[in-house]
């Protein structure tokens, strides 16, 4: 089922339906659900995410719509990079790191044929949008 769920209404459907609801999204690409913890208040987040698998790990793109600033999960795995992802039924713990310069080309290139859009929201920026891997810890 293909879903057009946003925010927290998106997890929450995911998380009750274990995916059932919200795993498929828009452009029938697929979604995680990323718990990061707060870098100031210390509280668990959870956000939807489109993600691909690569290998062993899992890649997301912390693109903000081609926002200046990163988005506010990237920011708290950067603190913290312990994280908690779920995956249809299956949740387990992760360390997420920003793909390195030379894993980036091939890794944004998995991403972009996920989601095109990654690439119009690069050209919307200066920074640079990280790939963010995810592996299972």
């Amino acid at each position: 089922m293909t879903s057009t769920l946003y925010g927290k209404e998106h997890i929450d459907r995911y998380r009750e339906t274990e995916g059932e609801d919200g795993y498929r999204w828009r452009n029938d690409t697929t979604i995680l659900i990323l718990t990061t913890t707060g870098r100031r208040s210390g509280k668990q987040r959870d956000h939807a995410l489109i993600y691909r698998d690569y290998g062993d790990a899992y890649l997301i793109v912390a693109s903000k719509g081609g926002a200046d600033e990163a988005p506010e999960w990237y920011q708290n795995l950067e603190a913290n990079p312990n994280v908690q992802v779920q995956i249809k039924g299956e949740r387990f713990a992760a360390r997420a790191r920003t793909a390195t310069p030379e894993e980036k080309p091939e890794m944004w290139a998995v991403m972009v044929e996920a989601w095109p859009d990654y690439q119009n929201y690069q050209t919307k920026t200066t920074r640079e949008i990280p790939v963010v891997v995810l592996e299972r810890v």
